[in-house]
């Protein structure tokens, strides 16, 4: 995680409240770790690569929010 990521994470946390957290955060890495891996098998995008965290933070406060 960047230091925009946990700016990000502070955000959603003053926004829904520090209870909603670990949702987001679980929401994120599972979102994350499905996509990369797809990305990955697909040969689409190398191992070495960072995956930016970011948007997939954003998706998940997104959910939260509805």
């Amino acid at each position: 995680m960047g230091y925009r990521d946990f700016q990000l994470l502070a955000l959603f946390g003053a926004w829904f409240g520090w209870q909603f957290l670990p949702r987001i955060l679980l929401l994120a890495a599972l979102a994350g770790a499905l996509l990369g891996t797809l990305v990955i098998v697909t040969r689409r995008h190398a191992r070495v690569v960072p995956i930016p965290f970011g948007p997939f933070l954003a998706v998940a406060g997104f959910i939260c929010l509805i």
